[in-house]
């Protein structure tokens, strides 16, 4: 079972159901700012992480995976319902959807995400995961406020041809097609949510569009790490953090 303790904070798997209450109640908060509970029909086939502050026992960030044996079961992700993904049906091997990432919005640390990830990283290595994969969120439906960020995926992050996830969503936008401008560097960074940022470091790739989201208030695109993809420095990085 993953456990792992770093600094102040510890992650471990959800094991009850006020675990999983704890999550969906930190979801709630982190993406519509109020008291609640944010639950869908995937909670319950997926394994919860929870990040903790150690001393205290505070909940500061979640993540559900889900595991696939591989690409011929990913009409069972949560990311099926908003993209086409039938060029990923023939991916071979261990595939984990991550989703519902969240960070409590009152912390302010950056080593609760390096934490996460350490965490995420050892899942990966002790279930020989060979693919990672999700929908990394703007915030808002606006994508007048992320054209660099954009602009900067279609030119150095599309997935390959082979893997390209097609539209399927009713409202997207087609940031491959429409866009011509050449994106300012320094504004495509600054714009580039964070947990999408890191998915790019580790080699990852995204759809040619973004889905617009208006229950959930985001624009997002599906993202794809290959693990044997990921650079050697990055992954003795994320590896230190896990071990």
């Amino acid at each position: 079972m993953l456990s792992l303790r770093k600094g102040r904070y510890v992650t471990r798997l959800a094991k009850t159901e006020a675990d999983v209450e704890a999550a969906q109640a930190l979801r709630h908060l982190s993406f519509h700012g109020i008291s609640g509970l944010d639950c869908d029909r995937y909670d319950a086939a997926c394994q919860h992480v929870l990040v903790e502050e150690a001393r205290t026992g505070q909940l500061v960030c979640c993540f559900r995976l889900l595991p696939l044996a591989n690409g011929a079961a990913i009409s069972d992700s949560y990311s099926a319902q908003y993209y086409e993904l039938s060029a990923l049906q023939g991916f071979s091997g261990p595939m984990v959807e991550m989703g519902r990432f969240c960070i409590h919005p009152d912390v302010k640390d950056p080593d609760v995400l390096r934490v996460a990830w350490g965490a995420m990283t050892a899942f990966v290595d002790d279930n020989g995961v060979e693919m990672l994969f999700g929908c990394a969120s703007f915030s808002g439906t606006d994508e007048g406020a992320y054209l660099d960020a954009f602009a900067m995926l279609r030119d150095r992050h599309l997935a390959p041809k082979r893997w390209l996830p097609r539209v399927k969503a009713p409202q997207v936008f087609r940031f491959a097609e429409r866009l011509r401008r050449k994106p300012d560097t320094k504004l495509a960074m600054r714009h580039m949510p964070p947990l999408l940022r890191t998915y790019l470091m580790m080699g990852g790739w995204v759809s040619d569009h973004a889905v617009v989201d208006r229950q959930m208030n985001t624009l997002h695109v599906f993202t794809g790490v290959e693990i044997a993809a990921i650079p050697p420095a990055r992954k003795k990085l994320l590896r230190a953090v896990a071990g």
